[in-house]
């Protein structure tokens, strides 16, 4: 008899106990988020203690990464001041389905699994056979966590599941590679008038072997969506339209 190969493994858990881990991963994510927001600290400047570097600033919108814990993948992040656009009209579109739109077009699935609250969403995020080398096949297992904090700032954090309880909640399909996005998501600070500063933080592993330079490269492009999104964004009903 051959024994399963670790990747196969697969936790029973359930659904309070999934909605409790949840909670906690996606509050240390939220943290994280409002970290690398920063408000204090204006566009474009280094500053050496928060340990990120930025790479460009173009247009008003900066680029910028940090050094994971584990030095494997660099954390990356944009930080872009939003004319004409309200926190609600680009909320509507900072979300784990639009933004993976954005990474690839071949998007063949985005379905939610579960809800675990109002806020709180479990996804299936799948690429296709067309897509580009580093997304094709591959499949993320993701939670999506919106909320409000008390100065109206808005921040939506998305992050994979760990490997053995996404295989419990959804096994892997055919010949799909399951990725995993580390951490991620955005945070949306209202500025006077129908403006706002958005922060997206990416750090991606496609998974399988790949080189370092590849996956940093990739993540340094994915935190570029903005741009995509801000035209998303601004299609959406102003405050108070139908």
């Amino acid at each position: 008899m051959v024994s399963p190969a670790p990747c196969s493994r697969s936790w029973s858990i359930s659904e309070d106990s999934l909605k409790r881990y949840v909670q906690f991963a996606s509050e240390s994510c939220i943290q994280e988020l409002l970290s690398a927001s920063d408000s204090t600290r204006g566009i474009g400047i280094n500053n050496g203690n928060d340990g990120w570097k930025v790479l460009t600033l173009e247009n008003g919108v900066e680029i910028s990464k940090r050094r994971s814990g584990n030095g494997s993948f660099h954390t990356f992040r944009s930080r872009w001041l939003l004319r004409s656009v309200s926190p609600q009209q680009f909320i509507a579109v900072a979300n784990a389905i639009d933004a993976a739109k954005q990474w690839d077009s071949d998007l063949v699935e985005a379905r939610y699994i579960k809800d675990l609250d109002d806020n709180l969403s479990i996804i299936r995020l799948k690429f296709g056979d067309n897509s580009k080398p580093l997304f094709r096949n591959r499949e993320f297992i993701v939670y999506e966590r919106r909320e409000t904090m008390e100065d109206g700032t808005l921040v939506v954090a998305v992050a994979s599941l760990p490997k053995e309880i996404a295989a419990g909640l959804q096994p892997k399909q055919n010949n799909a590679i399951r990725g995993l996005l580390l951490q991620s998501g955005w945070v949306v600070e209202r500025l006077d008038g129908d403006s706002c500063m958005v922060t997206y933080v990416v750090q991606l592993d496609p998974a399988g072997w790949m080189p370092k330079c590849f996956v940093n490269r990739l993540n340094n492009k994915l935190v570029k969506i903005i741009e995509n999104l801000k035209k998303l964004a601004q299609a959406c009903p102003i405050d108070g339209d139908t």
